[in-house]
């Protein structure tokens, strides 16, 4: 609209002149012409002396045919009027500048302005009646009201900004009827494929359009359908084989922590069923954030909220996994600037659970950077928790694909499932809060957790 607006006004701005200079000039042009005319006739044939000039001057006024249109006047070189075909300005002297200009520049001068006694607008051509000697001896003027000819001006350019307001109200209902029609439907269309592309997979746009939108919706739908029927044949394909997996694992793992310490086993043997063990506990790991990952996405998952001290949960999980910091050789500081700790709404089990998956992440992604650092403020209403580890960081353009499910980052050489920071981020939106990934200006991996101290809880 307000390129259109533009364009009619300067479509409208251009003709409006067009207008204007064309009326005016064409009646300049005609005045001109026959004040050139009259003045070429009076020098070659008729003002022999100035008494001719006069005498001529005279008789010529009395059989002027175009009184009813034009207003011819004879004036002296002082540009006072000695003759003139309308008795209302004999004797007057205009005092305009057509005239001073037309004796001095001996040359025919033209002039748009108003008569002094009436205010009227008028147009006026003077020639200069010039003797052979090159004297000039009068003034021939040609005056022509201008009444009629705005008339037709401001009919004109009326007419034209009529007809751009036309243009401006025809384009007005075609943006109405374009937003209506694709507009406001592309643009739920894409609110609603957002919502898919977010992993509200099955979610269906009304269709009740008959168009290549329509077309666009029905696939659109269809599309949302079979991937929703994909993802629950993948949560329930998951769901199944962490439950088989999870039976062999438990015996695996009860039979390896029994042989272990069998005394009649060997060195070798038992470094056999310590790597077992190991990896059967990865394993079992993997098994249950699987299965916690399924719990999420069929709706199964659940928080036992309580009022907790969110400071003494975290130095919990800090004293649980410190053992293993130490096995590795990294330096670790935690810093807590909670004097009281406010108690806050959640669930100890849960947090305690996303706080161990992001330190292991640190020490298996961090492990060159040989520090971890580890933070709790009140930030507002909200306690904010930071883990810190100094390794090679992650890919910008990665930052938030990595806590999507199963995604693993270009750079990562470690093993896992890819769903560890999906299932904290969920656990953390679940307790109405929220898990944000970054890479520090001077290096290493930075995760920051935000939970509210009041009850802004999800309900889950």
């Amino acid at each position: 609209m307000f390129v259109t607006l533009a364009t009619v006004i300067l479509a409208v701005a251009l003709f409006s002149v067009f207008i204007y200079n064309y009326y005016y000039s064409t009646i300049r042009t005609g005045l001109e012409a026959k004040a050139r005319t009259m003045t070429d006739f009076f020098a070659n044939y008729v003002a022999r002396s100035y008494t001719d000039y006069y005498n001529s001057a005279y008789r010529y006024t009395e059989t002027f045919m175009e009184g009813d249109r034009l207003e011819l006047q004879f004036l002296d070189v002082d540009g006072s009027i000695m003759i003139s075909t309308s008795t209302i300005t004999s004797g007057m002297a205009p005092n305009t500048p057509d005239v001073a200009e037309a004796v001095e520049s001996k040359r025919i001068s033209a002039w748009i302005g108003r008569r002094a006694a009436t205010g009227e607008r008028i147009m006026a051509a003077s020639a200069p009646m010039i003797y052979a000697t090159g004297e000039v001896i009068g003034v021939m003027r040609y005056v022509t009201s201008l009444r009629l000819v705005d008339g037709k001006v401001f009919l004109s350019i009326l007419s034209v900004v009529g007809g751009g307001l036309v243009v401006l109200l025809l384009v007005f209902v075609l943006n109405i009827v374009f937003i209506r029609s694709v507009i406001t439907p592309v643009s739920e269309i894409t609110k609603v494929t957002k919502r898919i592309a977010e992993g509200s997979y099955g979610v269906q746009i009304e269709n009740s359009f008959r168009d290549e939108i329509g077309e666009m919706v029905g696939s659109i739908n269809e599309m949302s359908f079979k991937v929703a029927q994909t993802e629950k044949m993948q949560t329930e394909f998951i769901s199944s084989i962490s439950h088989e997996l999870r039976t062999p694992l438990t015996a695996i793992t009860g039979w390896g922590e029994t042989l272990i310490y069998d005394e009649q086993l060997d060195e070798e043997s038992k470094r056999g069923i310590a790597i077992i063990l190991k990896e059967a506990r990865r394993l079992t790991k993997m098994v249950e954030e699987l299965l916690e990952f399924t719990r999420m996405e069929d709706g199964r998952f659940t928080l036992n909220i309580e009022m907790i001290d969110i400071a003494a949960e975290l130095e919990d999980a800090i004293f649980t996994f410190r053992e293993l910091l130490h096995q590795d050789e990294l330096e670790f500081s935690y810093e807590s600037e909670m004097d009281e700790a406010p108690l806050i709404p959640g669930d100890p089990n849960r947090l305690k659970q996303v706080f161990l998956n992001l330190f292991d992440n640190a020490v298996k992604y961090g492990r060159d950077g040989k520090r971890i650092e580890v933070s709790i403020v009140m930030e507002g209403v909200f306690a904010k928790i930071c883990i810190r580890d100094y390794g090679p960081g992650v890919p910008e353009d990665e930052i938030e694909n990595i806590k999507m499910k199963f995604y693993k980052g270009s750079n990562s050489k470690e093993r896992g499932s890819g769903i560890g920071l999906a299932v904290c981020e969920e656990i953390v939106k679940y307790h109405g809060g929220s898990m944000e990934l970054s890479n520090p200006e001077d290096g290493g991996f930075l995760v920051t957790i935000r939970l509210p101290a009041s009850n802004m809880v999800v309900d889950s």
